[in-house]
């Protein structure tokens, strides 16, 4: 089974012109099963108000819908955001009220600018059928964006898997818990299956932790794979966001985005800067991750960069 996953920023309403709503909290999941293929697209219902939610939904996502009513402030932060991750695959539905050719003089020289630009629902559906899914090969990685309790059987969690794969009974590790756990189970679509791939979006029942323990961010991999850090500072390459005017502090706590894991951190000026998380974090080496101040009324997103090796 094929899967296709979006981040879809602007308008819940064109997702409910695509899929059914299915999973939502600060972040709305629709999917649609389609013959052979899965597709899932995911809107962060709180943005603009937290961004949080921008980066986590485009963190679930290899492929990204903007949905551009107006130019303004917000959609100039979700361009910077989209730049920010190196995500250059996607489609503009842009309405028939904003100016084509200023729209393009906004998004030159950032990643938007390799998107295809639609003007209706129907030319979108059509560019949606033309894509494939972006297989992963690698060791395990599935960040875990929700997770609860089912009667009857136990701690069920829902993801992507962004590598690798997996099969029912197969046990991995649980980061930053640094804990074993078992596969019982994998749904896909609310269908049951017995192993799944990159980039799948799954449901699956785990054995050795429960639910209550468990939070949006946390990682299920192969043993081994991923590095965590917990009141130590870590080397990265960073680079400042241009339209970040605020002078960069080591006396403020920022906020660190690394796949869908948000974490206050520190941010140490030396001769390269460095990464004082405030709370664990994982991550894999060259993973790349954005710096937030979410406190900003200008400009939230600092900069960007990824894990030295």
């Amino acid at each position: 089974m094929r899967s296709i996953n979006f981040a879809l920023l602007g308008d819940e309403e064109i997702a409910r012109q695509l899929g059914k709503k299915g999973t939502t909290s600060d972040l709305a999941v629709f999917d649609r099963k389609g013959g052979e293929s899965i597709y899932t697209w995911t809107v962060p219902v709180s943005y603009p108000d937290k961004i949080q939610s921008l980066f986590q939904s485009l963190n679930m996502s290899e492929y990204v819908i903007l949905h551009v009513t107006k130019l303004d402030k917000y959609l100039g932060e979700q361009i910077i955001a989209i730049n920010s991750l190196g995500l250059c695959d996607g489609i503009i539905l842009l309405s028939y009220d904003v100016d084509e050719d200023k729209l393009k003089s906004l998004i030159r020289g950032t990643s938007v600018d390799k998107f295809v630009i639609v003007r209706d629902i129907e030319s979108l559906k059509v560019e949606i059928q033309r894509l494939e899914p972006k297989k992963s090969e690698g060791p395990l990685l599935l960040p875990i964006d929700h997770a609860f309790e089912v009667k009857g059987v136990g701690t069920v969690v829902l993801g992507v898997i962004k590598q690798g794969s997996l099969k029912v009974h197969d046990e991995f590790q649980i980061h930053p818990q640094n804990k074993q756990i078992l596969v019982k189970s994998i749904q896909m679509h609310d269908d049951s299956v017995l192993e799944s791939e990159s980039p799948s979006r799954v449901g699956l029942a785990l054995k050795g932790l429960s639910a209550d323990y468990i939070s949006r961010g946390d990682l299920i991999c192969s043993r081994g794979y991923l590095l965590d850090v917990n009141g130590e500072t870590v080397k990265v390459s960073f680079e400042k966001n241009i339209y970040y005017n605020e002078e960069i502090s080591d006396s403020r706590t920022y906020s660190i985005s690394i796949g869908l894991q948000i974490k206050p951190v520190k941010l140490i000026l030396k001769d390269n800067i460095e990464i004082l998380p405030e709370k664990p974090i994982s991550f894999h080496q060259d993973q790349k991750f954005v710096i937030m101040n979410l406190d900003s009324t200008k400009n939230r997103i600092v900069g960007n960069g990824s894990f030295s090796r």
